[in-house]
């Protein structure tokens, strides 16, 4: 074995144990949301319990993206050794990304917009700030979907390269 192929391996392991790594947080953060969810509902239900169920759901929501970002890295870097550097599978990689962010960062927001309503309406502001951000990203997001999908169509055969894997890796 040659040692380009060696380092390969050595950065698939690397990859493989950062993505269990991520699935040992997304299991912590369950665990703490299901407790979080658990101790709001034992508290009556109030407004109280409806903050502690909400900033549950915002952990919880924490967690999918870390069990995302291990799949994404399980997938693109250790099961098909496939590194991320054609438009395809940039586009790939970041749109599975941006989705498990976007939605994060927009449940953050709506968990702030809830919080500054119920407790402290000055912290609107920062509440209001955070949902932009998500439409500023959702924005770049499209822009650079639209950008990279003209970029797909000088090398169509990355695009079917790529299909053929995912057929593969669901049998």
């Amino acid at each position: 074995m040659g040692p380009m192929k060696l380092l390969l391996r050595l950065f698939a392991t690397f990859h493989g144990i950062i993505a269990l790594l991520f699935v040992c947080a997304a299991l912590l953060l369950i665990v703490i949301a299901a407790h979080a969810g658990m101790t709001a509902l034992t508290e009556g239900v109030n407004e109280a319990a409806a903050q502690g169920i909400i900033q549950a759901i915002g952990i919880a929501a924490v967690a999918v993206v870390a069990l995302q970002i291990a799949q994404t890295i399980m997938e693109e870097e250790v099961l098909r050794a496939a590194h991320v550097s054609g438009p395809t599978r940039v586009r790939r990689f970041l749109s599975r990304f941006m989705v498990v962010v976007v939605v994060s960062i927009a449940i953050e927001g709506l968990i702030a917009t809830f919080k500054a309503l119920r407790d402290d309406p000055s912290e609107l502001p920062y509440a209001a700030s955070v949902l932009v951000a998500v439409g500023v990203l959702m924005a770049g997001w499209g822009y650079f979907i639209r950008c990279n999908r003209d970029a797909e169509e000088l090398e169509p055969e990355a695009m079917q390269q790529a299909k053929s894997e995912d057929r593969k890796l669901a049998k």
